[in-house]
């Protein structure tokens, strides 16, 4: 037989995009601790631009020439050391975010490549949509 007549008795599997996988319930777990992070990750980054904002406005303050008529703001210094402290906390809450989210990333990738998921598959998967969709009977993901 040759390879194309191999190949045409060969029963093709359907595209990755319609096939039915499993998720097991210890991947749609990580998957939830991942969508948490994630948004987690969403209100760091609000504190980051808001302490970004504060910077750039008593910056702006501190190198403008003060107009006869009014006063520099008292505790500009002051303004500047709390934005600054809440910009590097913030900052810093991110990099040990960033850790946990690839930690638990790759174990999704591991839990989701066991259940018999292609890597790419399992790291293109939506975690917010593993994390909230219930399984359908008989455990598989659509």
């Amino acid at each position: 037989m040759n390879a194309r007549a191999a190949t045409a008795q060969t029963p093709r599997l359907p595209p990755a995009s319609t096939d039915q996988r499993v998720v097991p319930a210890q991947a749609r777990q990580l998957a939830a601790r991942l969508s948490a992070l994630f948004d987690r990750d969403l209100e760091i980054v609000k504190r980051l631009n808001d302490a970004h904002h504060r910077l750039a406005t008593a910056n702006q303050q501190l190198d403008a020439p003060p107009a006869p008529d009014t006063l520099r703001p008292p505790d500009l210094p002051g303004q500047i050391h709390r934005a600054f402290c809440t910009y590097q906390d913030a900052a810093e809450q991110r990099r040990q975010l960033a850790v946990d989210v690839g930690e638990i990333a790759q174990q999704l990738t591991d839990a989701l490549t066991a259940a018999g998921w292609t890597a790419q598959q399992a790291r293109r998967a939506n975690v917010h949509q593993l994390a909230d969709r219930a399984a359908p009977q008989g455990g598989e993901f659509p």
